[in-house]
This record gives C-alpha cells, sequence and structure tokens, in this order.
C-alpha cells in the first residue's frame, strides 16, 4: 500500500507537515513514512560520538533522535497509526524525489521557502513541486482541518488534473469546495469560470456530500487565489512546469502561493497537452 511520506529536519516547522501528513494518513488509511536525509557520510563527516563524549551523541545518533521525535509527533495525533522511517544517505530533494515514485502523497514544511536565494539554490518544497511524480502538499501557515478547500482553475486541462484531488480531500475533510476561477485581468469571463458542466457533474456524483461554491477571480492569479484561500484548509493548484528554474521564469502560480499562502497548498502536476490532443 503506498504511503504518505513527509520530509522532516530539526525544525519546528517539519514537525507540523508530520501533524498534517499524520492526520492525512489517517484520513486515507495509509501507513505513514518519515524521512529525515542524512547528507553527512556524503561528506566524510565522523558520524559518531567524539573521543570523550557520551555514547548517544555524534550525528548518526542525533538524527535518530530526529525520526524518533516525528514518530512520537504522529502518534500523538493518530494514535496507532503505522509508521516506519528511513535515513536515507541523500540530500533532502534528492531523497524525497526518488520516494515519490512509490509514494501516494509528499509532504514537506515550509521552512526556507521564503527566501528567493534558496529557491534559486534549490529548496525542497520547490524542486518537488514541479518535478515530483505524485502530489506534493506544503505545509505552511495554519494547520486546521476546518476550512473550504480551494481548488484555484484556469483552463479546462487544470480542471482534469486538481478537481479528483480537491473533491476527494474535501470529502474526506467534510469541508466545502470553492472553485476559484481565476482571469488575468478585467472583470471576470463567465464563459471561462464556469467549468464544463458534465465534468463537474461527474465529480459531484461522486462526492454527493461535498457543497460546492464557485468563485470568479480577477488580478494577478497568485494574490487572488491566496486572497480567496486566507480562511481555506487547503489550496489546491498546479503545476505546468518540469522544472524548478522554468517554473521561476515563467511566474508560476504554484511557486508564488508556496511564499506567501497562509495554508496548507497542494501542488498537482498538470500536463501539458501533445499535439495530437490539441489538433
Amino acid at each position: 500500500m503506498s504511503p504518505v511520506v513527509v520530509g522532516v529536519d530539526d525544525s519546528e516547522e517539519s514537525l507540523r507537515a508530520v501533524e498534517w501528513a499524520a492526520g492525512e494518513a489517517g484520513r486515507r488509511r495509509r501507513p505513514l513514512r518519515i524521512l529525515h536525509a542524512f547528507i553527512w557520510p556524503l561528506l566524510g563527516a565522523p558520524l559518531g560520538p567524539a573521543p570523550g563524549a557520551p555514547p548517544e551523541g555524534g550525528l548518526r545518533h542525533a538524527a535518530e533522535r530526529v525520526l524518533a521525535t516525528a514518530v512520537d509527533r504522529a502518534r500523538a495525533v493518530v494514535p496507532g497509526i503505522e509508521v516506519t522511517t528511513g535515513l536515507p544517505e541523500s540530500e533532502p530533494a534528492t531523497a524525497l524525489l526518488h520516494h515519490s515514485h512509490q509514494a501516494e502523497l509528499l509532504v514537506v514544511g515550509s521552512r526556507g521557502l521564503g527566501e528567493m536565494g534558496g529557491l534559486l539554490l534549490g529548496s525542497v518544497g520547490a524542486r518537488l513541486g514541479t518535478e515530483a511524480a505524485c502530489p506534493v502538499v506544503v505545509v505552511r501557515g495554519s494547520v486546521t482541518p476546518r476550512g473550504p478547500v480551494v481548488v484555484g482553475i484556469a483552463d479546462h486541462g487544470e480542471s482534469e488534473a486538481l478537481l479528483p484531488f480537491a473533491f476527494a480531500h474535501a470529502a474526506r475533510t467534510a469541508n466545502t469546495l470553492m472553485l476559484a476561477h481565476v482571469s488575468a485581468g478585467g472583470p471576470a469571463d463567465p464563459s471561462r469560470a464556469a467549468l464544463p458542466e458534465h465534468f463537474l457533474d461527474r465529480w459531484q456524483e461522486r462526492f454527493p456530500a461535498v457543497t460546492i461554491v464557485q468563485e470568479p477571480l480577477t488580478g494577478r492569479p497568485g494574490k487572488a487565489l491566496m486572497h480567496a484561500a486566507a480562511q481555506a484548509s487547503l489550496l489546491v493548484v498546479g503545476s505546468h512546469h518540469r522544472h524548478e528554474l522554468g517554473a521561476l521564469l515563467h511566474g508560476s502560480v504554484s511557486q508564488s502561493v508556496l511564499h506567501h499562502a497562509t495554508c496548507p497548498v497542494a501542488i498537482i502536476q498538470v500536463r501539458q497537452p501533445t499535439e495530437s490532443s490539441r489538433s
């Protein structure tokens, strides 16, 4: 059974990501796998305690304590949850991208995502959002299961990619689903704001308990979505770029909200249409 995978370091932000991931694993009835990237062996650093230091000292024991703390936090949220841990000898983004191929969902904290320098150097959340093989949730802001699930949709391709994830999450958390349709500027285009009814009806039939609110927005997409999601429990956005640098150069909405959103952000890959599908 594919697990919910969460990356953890020694920060409080990452432990809040563990709490969110544990709750989501419980809702999905999936195991939780907690990873802490252990890069020190690659750098040739001594891993054991220093001469004369207590036997529980050293880098390896410190890494094991990070994992033990994360396991305790997860079980405090969901007692009895199935939890496994891993200490991959790799840098964080590479380790998590590797595990994304077997994961149901990847979860990370927001530490460092607000710094442009960190982004350009390859911050974990930003890179995962563009390259992971499964949906990614970056946990930031208020972590609460209550509040609407807001999904930002610009076109039919995004609706096909984002709505299955958003409807399922809204159903699991008994929250309203807000469909936020963003126009690039000026008055909202009603024809663009209304999703194809047959497509929306398909998901409403599958999740009849989910209440839907449609919200046409105007202005810059990232800013408009963040305003709409001010009281949200989750903001769902699409990523059209397969590489972080491409997303940065094109002003990706998903990268924008990663910096400023006040709630967890789910990033879903949106496949680009092929030439045959356009014709």
